[in-house]
């Protein structure tokens, strides 16, 4: 797993929207809606760029020889009484990528420089179930409950969204 930053993130950033195109396209909710094009993929992340270089999201790609089959990110809140949590976003893996723990590692990666950072508490939201749920309840994530018709999937259903928290033991001070 590789921390992108600004210069990074541009560079990859067409590899990136096929990953995003290709999760969406594929049905997995991440908050667009299908069909996804590369264009519209690409313009999205390269409007991650700036909050990158702000510090403001912690981005990572997993990459298998020269392409990216995974990211997942972390967004900080600017206000000062929050600088102790973070919010997991984006946690993708190419759907022909599947299956090798790509996601687990990626989880894993994310929660470690929380804690490296000062981060005690990390949440997330995922479409109830998802996949992704799986995923987060065997990891440790505790689901605090669910909203109705939070968010449309790909194909436009409004569907309810489980919003998960976990603590994570700090190892540096608050960023």
């Amino acid at each position: 797993m590789i921390r992108l930053d600004e210069t990074r993130l541009l560079a990859c950033a067409s590899e990136l929207a096929d990953l995003l195109a290709a999760t969406v396209n594929g049905g997995a909710s991440v908050g667009f809606l299908a069909p996804l094009s590369h264009a519209e993929a690409l313009a999205w992340w390269e409007g991650r760029a700036a909050d990158v270089a702000a510090g403001r999201l912690a981005v990572w790609a997993a990459y298998d020889r020269d392409r990216v089959l995974g990211t997942v990110s972390l967004a900080f809140p600017g206000k000062a009484n929050s600088r102790h949590r973070a919010e997991l976003v984006k946690l993708m893996v190419h759907p022909d990528a599947r299956g090798r723990g790509l996601a687990r590692g990626l989880l894993a990666t994310a929660e470690d420089a929380a804690a490296a950072a000062g981060v005690t508490l990390l949440h997330l939201d995922t479409e109830t179930g998802s996949p992704a749920e799986r995923l987060y309840r065997s990891t440790g994530w505790t689901p605090i409950g669910a909203i109705p018709d939070y968010a449309a999937d790909p194909g436009g259903v409004l569907r309810p969204t489980t919003i998960y928290y976990k603590r994570v033991p700090a190892t540096a001070p608050t960023r």
